[in-house]
């Protein structure tokens, strides 16, 4: 399921997948995105980049897109490989750089960047 906030300019992607359950938060106004894997229970952030991500604007659109035209293929599917390295509980000065959204979702999770 996917939440669209614009007011606060943040989207909620969760998915429901037994042993591949994530939830994923695009916050538009810190420019970062998260994601949280249940089964590996840590937090992978990273830096929205505009040229792979698309605008908050366009992510309904997408999202409707997708789920109405399964068949047709879109150049805006975004997929991102994690290289797992080095790992740190999150810290005040952490929360203050990726906002309240992303440290509801995050803490007390490994945090991989």
């Amino acid at each position: 399921t996917m939440t669209i906030d614009n007011d606060r300019h943040v989207v909620y992607v969760h998915v429901r997948s037994g042993l591949y359950s994530s939830d994923t938060i695009f916050d538009y106004s810190h420019g970062y995105i998260a994601t949280r894997l249940f089964s590996r229970n840590a937090c992978f952030i990273m830096k929205i980049d505009k040229k792979y991500i698309p605008e908050l604007h366009e992510m309904g659109r997408l999202a409707f897109e997708r789920q109405t035209m399964n068949t047709v293929y879109s150049p805006n599917n975004v997929w991102v490989q994690f290289q797992s390295g080095h790992s740190r509980l999150g810290t005040m000065e952490d929360w203050l750089i990726y906002g309240k959204a992303i440290q509801h979702l995050c803490t007390g999770l490994p945090l991989y960047r």
